[in-house]
């Protein structure tokens, strides 16, 4: 536990730094905690530090953790492939999702939360880094979906999210969160009805300063604060286009 402490002071160090460089004001840059495979003693006890914020990927561990934190009221993003089987209890939970990337699964959502008389906000996930094995929209298709997206009257669209391209080569990390401020900017120019493109969810634990550089208002870290997993990312990132 004491390694948390430690580690959530480091990353807080890291973003404050990164702002000061851009100048940037540090509240305009939230943390989410990236909590797959963290048990909920763990999320608990960084919740008690104060963080407010976290991010699941898979559906089944959502549902596990999330009444076991749920005393503390933090706020919770799945941020995870949906698929439209699991819309139903990702709606328990999540009072937003990070990763619509097809207007066939909003569609499906609409459904759900009009049946539920819910409205949810979501962010547009856009592959940035144009990997074949990832999910996201194009970033050439991003703007029609966010305007197919848009007609839901009860999905809030607040901004774009992109995984990035897991690399070593900051360059190339830093095209990719370029390119999602690029979109976010057009997009804002357009004044579509529905739309509040004021959130860019990017950079994890590797690439936050790169992120922040280039606008994130969310980075997600998982791996710098509960520490190193048993599976790799792309396991729980589900980036296999087969479970779609």
């Amino acid at each position: 536990m004491e390694s948390i402490i430690s580690n959530l002071k480091i990353i807080r160090y890291r973003m404050k730094h990164a702002c000061e460089k851009t100048n940037r004001n540090p509240e305009d840059v939230r943390l989410l905690l990236a909590t797959k495979t963290v048990d909920s003693e763990h999320i608990n006890f960084a919740l008690q530090q104060g963080e407010t914020l976290i991010g699941e990927n898979k559906v089944q561990e959502l549902k596990q953790k999330c009444n076991a934190v749920k005393d503390l009221n933090p706020e919770i993003h799945f941020i995870g492939h949906l698929q439209s089987n699991k819309i139903k209890d990702v709606l328990k939970w999540a009072s937003c999702i990070e990763s619509i990337d097809r207007a066939s699964v909003a569609q499906k959502l609409q459904q759900r939360l009009a049946l539920e008389e819910k409205s949810i906000d979501v962010y547009i996930q856009v592959n940035t880094s144009f990997e074949e094995s990832k999910f996201g929209v194009s970033p050439d298709q991003t703007i029609e979906l966010v305007k197919q997206v848009a007609k839901f009257k009860n999905i809030h669209i607040k901004g774009l999210m992109t995984i990035g391209l897991l690399s070593s080569e900051s360059t190339e990390i830093r095209k990719c969160f370029r390119l999602l401020k690029q979109l976010q900017e057009e997009i804002n120019t357009l004044n579509i009805p529905n739309v509040d493109m004021n959130e860019l969810s990017m950079g994890m634990s590797g690439d936050l300063e790169i992120a922040i550089e280039e606008g994130a208002t969310i980075i997600r870290v998982g791996t710098a604060i509960f520490g190193e997993r048993i599976y790799p990312d792309s396991y729980y990132w589900n980036e296999t286009k087969q479970q779609i």
